[in-house]
């Protein structure tokens, strides 16, 4: 099979030289999840295969208009650890890889770059590495969890309740794996487990944040690994959810992609 035309390390030098002097540049994207525990019915590679299945599926529907880095696995996950399994990076050590590695690649002129996360808590360690990004270098750099694309139909369509309902190894992140890879889901280990504290302010949800914003450690929340209801999973569920992220990504990209530069204003 030939190499798609959208992974960056299978270009040679000179041939991403001249990626950076089209107009439009591509978009750069560097995909990033985890390796944690997903309860007892999911395997530890869940929002590794999901990100960067969804991101892959994107590009190829616009080959070229994406270069699509190597695959980042591992993220933040102390919160995990009390699980079997679990690799964790700090914060601070994946902040500061995640910023080094774009601005390389700001370096050989890419101006636009996107970070399609898999996992959660990696969000605001990835949002302020991106910030860095853009006010260090001349590039427009962008963060996003692939949930947030959907967010809005989850809400429409989910079976599990709200706010606590589609969390971790849940409703949303089954039916996707199930769509994707339905071999390794074990359905007759997935059981509803929503232990998190009682509150109006505080939950944790993938379709809807909450005004507080904490997480504690895992085994105080969750007997099982799991927060959320997986047993309302379905791979048709995951076949549509999976499909629309999809769909919504390519009009992110194509939309980041011709954003023009605006010149910086000194009003001193």
């Amino acid at each position: 099979m030939p190499t798609p035309p959208y992974l960056y390390d299978r270009h040679t030098w000179p041939q991403l030289r001249e990626r950076a002097a089209e107009v439009p540049q591509p978009v750069v994207i560097l995909t990033i999840g985890s390796v944690e525990q997903h309860g007892p019915h999911l395997p530890l590679d869940v929002d590794n295969l999901l990100i960067r299945r969804i991101v892959e599926l994107a590009a190829e529907q616009i080959p070229d208009r994406v270069l699509l880095l190597p695959h980042l696995p591992y993220g933040f996950e102390e919160h995990h650890l009390d699980f079997p399994g679990t690799v964790s990076i700090t914060n601070h050590t994946l902040e500061n890889f995640v910023y080094e590695l774009l601005r390389s690649v700001t370096h050989h002129g890419f101006r636009r770059l996107l970070i399609a996360d898999g996992h959660g808590s990696n969000m605001p360690i990835l949002n302020y590495a991106a910030r860095r990004v853009t006010l260090d270098t001349p590039a427009l750099c962008g963060a996003f969890i692939w949930a947030a694309l959907i967010a809005d139909v989850m809400r429409e369509e989910r079976e599990s309740p709200f706010p606590g309902g589609v969390a971790h190894a849940c409703e949303l992140e089954t039916s996707a794996y199930l769509h994707l890879d339905p071999g390794a889901v074990d359905m007759n280990l997935a059981v509803r487990d929503m232990h998190e504290y009682p509150s109006e302010f505080h939950w944790q949800d993938l379709s809807a944040g909450a005004p507080l914003q904490f997480m504690d450690f895992f085994s105080r929340i969750s007997h099982t690994g799991i927060t959320g209801d997986p047993t309302t999973a379905s791979a048709e569920k995951g076949r549509r959810w999976v499909g629309l992220a999809v769909d919504r990504l390519v009009k992110l990209i194509v939309e980041f992609q011709g954003w023009a530069d605006r010149p910086r204003v000194d009003h001193h």
